[in-house]
């Protein structure tokens, strides 16, 4: 029993996991540091209310809504997501093309026999074991 648990805490991927789970907690406290000490400020700024939304209030019928604190998480919210998209997504995203470019798929074609996709340079249907002729060579004149 003792065997099996340890050959799955050592499965690459429950590690790589881990890692993961710790770096991603790390990384949401750069963040959010990030948003309230600069981002938040900044809206204050422009809209006049210091960055701190958590006094608004409505009252309707003697029950208050303080609306002012869904307002303070929806804007760390959307700075966050923002934070993330232009500072991590993109910048990754650009930097795995530029240097990881996707390798172009084979094309595929039917296998005469059984109808399974095989690649057009194929000779031999791997699912039937059927001699097909190249889709190149069915294409010559």
């Amino acid at each position: 029993m003792l065997k099996g648990f340890r050959d799955f805490m050592m499965r690459g991927n429950v590690i790589d996991m881990a890692v993961g789970v710790v770096i991603g907690a790390a990384f949401t406290g750069v963040v959010n540091g990030f948003v309230s000490a600069f981002l938040t400020p900044l809206v204050g700024v422009v809209v006049g209310a210091a960055g701190d939304f958590g006094s608004y209030r409505a009252t309707v019928a003697d029950v208050t809504f303080p609306y002012g604190q869904f307002l303070n998480v929806l804007i760390a919210f959307v700075m966050t997501a923002a934070v993330l998209y232009f500072c991590v997504v993109l910048p990754v995203s650009k930097a795995t093309a530029r240097y990881l470019p996707k390798k172009p798929k084979a094309a595929l074609r039917p296998c005469p026999e059984c109808l399974t996709e095989i690649p057009e340079a194929a000779t031999r249907c791997s699912a039937c074991t059927a001699q097909v002729q190249p889709q190149a060579a069915l294409s010559r004149p």
